[in-house]
């Protein structure tokens, strides 16, 4: 059982090894990408919902 576990800890240092990390200014960017378009799509979602608010104000 120890040597499964020691085999499996080498094989995950092995693929840790071969991972292409990002760049810091790569993640910056990305962030930046996700910040922007989940305020774009907080304010899409708000705006929607004002609007369906009203029209069902209307009908009632």
């Amino acid at each position: 059982m120890i040597n499964k576990a020691l085999k499996f800890l080498r094989e995950v240092r092995q693929e840790m090894d071969r991972v292409s990390w990002p760049s810091k200014e790569e993640v910056k960017e990305s962030t930046a990408v996700v910040l922007l378009f989940s305020l774009f799509l907080t304010i899409f979602i708000f705006v929607t919902d004002q609007i369906l608010t009203q029209i069902v104000r209307l009908i009632y």
